[in-house]
């Protein structure tokens, strides 16, 4: 039955912090990216100002176009489940499910009681349910790893434990109560992890290397606890799979980009082999069993870019580096270990990061592989699917501000079982950029939130190629060009601004494809449009995508808004047309997933609204479509990312990131003593939760 528990209105705040995020989170996780000018700089159209040329063309699109793109089937209703079962099933991680489904009109099975905002230091969850830390910052992941000491640390300990802040998490069981845990490291705020720290200028040899030991990922087997939901490390014996990859670990390019001009330098000439992953932040997995994670903001670890030559300059300020500034501020100096991050000296090096990491975690000695294909970008992560002739799809995010959505297909199909094969997938396709149009007139949006006369945010849009193979589609930019540059090349062919593209997410059951838009505070009164329908969006929405023939491979589909973010109570905000006094606050939609019923999770970085960030789900079919409840809230500071719902659906996995990450918070003064309590040091986190009587998640 529905949640009749009285619901408590949040205050619409206003952070004291541009984007909802504390003074540390903007210095250490993006460079404070908000506090400098928008990279896009291109004329390229907003949504608001296609609505015209949409309009002359209204009747076509909704008669022709749309119903073409649906095939009959409205948006929000239920499509056919196409995902392929051997694909769901090595992809359980980020929430995927086994395509199952029970058509429209199901109930959602989300019958947990929501709970209410708050600001505790805790894991907070619905009553009948428990959670706990699963692996923390420090635990011990290879043999010889000491015991966490947080007065005691060195990058030897590190470079074999745990790293620091964790976001994407994904799992592959190995039967049913063991399995491998993938988890990237974004970031590290040195400020919290080190006593005394000020800047990387001031900074030991010691703690910069510690810092670049705690980046990356970490593999660590897990074992289930009593036959419940809950999962704990493997502790005991050598645990073969278990690894640890930083900045340091060597890789390999493939693709059409491999040994370009533009990705050599002097310690390697032939532009191959790349050293280690910087600002690891979402992910996805391949129907083959690795792991895709997304490096996004590398930008802010390079310095001296005013030392490049004048040609690089444009480039390097489209990917958000200071040309005119030597060491900016707050920089964590990995140059003073590692001179490869001084542009000045070797100005190639950035353009190594910015990539999609595969990574095999059954092979703990495979060298990781960063596939050029995919496009270089800010990228949140990329998750596969397949297409309706058996083209392996990718999605991909582009996370800040009026930057684009991606996908790729590739040439070939994959094929089940041929392992040798569908390794080669990745490197052979097309890479697209996203173009969207709205349909109502531009006089029916006007910033209040109302909708528009047809009722819904929505209209239609197109895949734009960018680059096939070693062939570029871009005037005046080479295939290699293309997939270096690509945030330039997408300028060139008129892709739409979005407010930051953060993780794009395909429905295993209904083959819809979902696009978390964190927020936007940058966007003015006269960028107000359809898909973007409030200035200065400090809350965010999710975009839906519903692609021609319900087949990713399609190049033209629909888009609606089911979910415009922030306190019920605003009429500016929309929950799918389900009742707002029912209804919990969300704002600054980061991560989503799936669980085997098709119902939509998202977690929130950064929340505007008073409370801590947390875990949301909401189904996207039937009665209930719009019904969003909170399942879960984090400790102060943190921010809640991953997600991940098992493949049986009795776990929900979150990274519980940079827990007391406040302002002006030290270890002198921590905020947070989450999660071992006491007088004890935050330490970041991969949390389980789980129903006490060993039902189903949300039943």
């Amino acid at each position: 039955m529905a949640n009749t528990s009285p619901r408590r209105p949040l205050p619409l705040l206003t952070s004291p912090h541009k984007g909802g995020r504390s003074a540390l989170t903007c210095r250490f996780r993006c460079g404070d990216q908000c506090a400098h000018d928008v990279t896009n700089t291109s004329d390229n159209t907003y949504f608001g100002d296609v609505v015209a040329e949409a309009m002359t063309r209204r009747g076509m699109l909704r008669a022709g176009a749309l119903g073409a793109i649906v095939a009959g089937v409205g948006i929000g209703t239920a499509l056919p489940a196409l995902a392929d079962p051997d694909v769901d099933a090595n992809r359980s991680g980020h929430g995927h499910g086994n395509g199952h489904g029970n058509g429209h009109g199901q109930k959602s099975g989300l019958r947990f009681t929501a709970i209410a905002p708050n600001t505790d230091d805790k894991v907070t969850v619905p009553a009948g349910y428990l959670s706990a830390a699963v692996v923390r910052w420090g635990d011990p992941v290879l043999p010889g790893a000491p015991a966490f000491d947080f007065e005691k640390q060195t990058a030897a300990a590190q470079a074999k434990q745990f790293g620091y802040n964790c976001d994407y998490v994904t799992l592959f069981p190995m039967g049913h109560n063991r399995g491998l845990l993938w988890v990237n490291h974004e970031y590290t705020d040195e400020n919290l992890m080190f006593r005394g720290y000020t800047d990387g200028n001031s900074a030991t040899e010691e703690q910069i290397k510690i810092a670049l030991a705690a980046h990356g990922g970490s593999v660590v087997e897990i074992e289930r606890v009593g036959g419940s939901g809950q999962w704990k490390l493997v502790t005991r014996g050598f645990r073969r799979y278990n690894r640890r990859i930083t900045v340091r670990t060597p890789m390999k390019f493939t693709g059409p980009a491999a040994g370009s001009a533009l990705l050599r330098t002097a310690a390697d000439p032939r532009g191959t082999t790349p050293i280690g992953m910087l600002n690891n932040c979402a992910g996805g997995t391949t129907p083959w069993g690795t792991v895709l994670s997304g490096e996004e903001n590398f930008n802010q670890y390079f310095v001296n870019g005013n030392g490049v030559p004048e040609a690089q300059k444009p480039y390097l300020t489209r990917y958000g580096v200071s040309t005119t500034t030597g060491i900016p501020s707050g920089n964590r100096r990995f140059d003073r270990v590692e001179e490869r991050f001084d542009l000045a000296k070797h100005p190639n090096e950035i353009n190594r990061t910015g990539w999609i990491v595969e990574i095999d975690p059954f092979d703990p000695d495979s060298t990781p592989i960063k596939r050029t294909a995919l496009g270089r970008l800010a990228h949140e992560g990329a998750t596969t699917s397949l297409a309706a002739d058996g083209r392996v799809v990718a999605y991909m995010g582009d996370d800040s501000r009026f930057e684009y959505v991606y996908k790729f297909v590739s040439r070939e199909r994959y094929i089940r079982g041929f392992d040798r094969h569908n390794r080669t997938l990745l490197d052979d396709g097309t890479l697209y950029v996203a173009k969207f149009t709205g349909d109502s007139p531009a006089a029916e949006i006007d910033g209040t939130g109302k909708l528009p006369a047809d009722g819904q945010f929505d209209g239609s849009g197109e895949w734009i190629p960018l680059v096939t193979g070693k062939v570029s589609h871009v005037p005046g930019m080479t295939a290699a060009e293309v997939l270096v540059y690509t945030r330039m090349a997408a300028d060139k062919v008129g892709a739409t601004k979005m407010d930051r593209p953060e993780d794009v997410e395909r429905n295993p059951v209904t083959g819809g494809v979902y696009v978390a838009l964190t927020n936007n505070t940058n966007r003015t009164p006269a960028q107000v449009d359809e898909a973007n329908p409030r200035p200065a969006n400090k809350h965010g929405h999710v975009l839906e995508i519903v692609e021609r023939r319900n087949d990713a491979g399609a190049t033209t589909f629909a888009w609606s808004l089911p979910l415009v973010c922030g306190d019920p109570n605003d009429p500016a905000t929309y929950f799918a047309g389900f009742d707002k006094t029912k209804v919990s606050a969300i704002s600054c939609p980061d991560n989503v997933a799936f669980d085997a019923d098709g119902n939509l999770w998202i977690s929130t970085d950064g929340s505007q609204l008073g409370a801590h960030d947390g875990l949301f789900a909401m189904p996207v079919r039937g009665s209930e479509r719009g019904y969003l409840k909170q399942f879960l809230s984090v400790p102060v500071g943190a921010e809640t990312c991953g997600p991940l719902v098992s493949e049986d659906q009795r776990s929900v996995f979150v990274a519980v990131q940079h827990p007391g990450e406040t302002t002006g918070a030290t270890p002198e003064a921590p905020t947070s003593h989450w999660p071992d309590g006491g007088a004890s040091q935050p330490r970041p986190s991969v949390v389980v939760a789980w129903h006490a009587r060993g039902g189903k998640i949300g039943s």
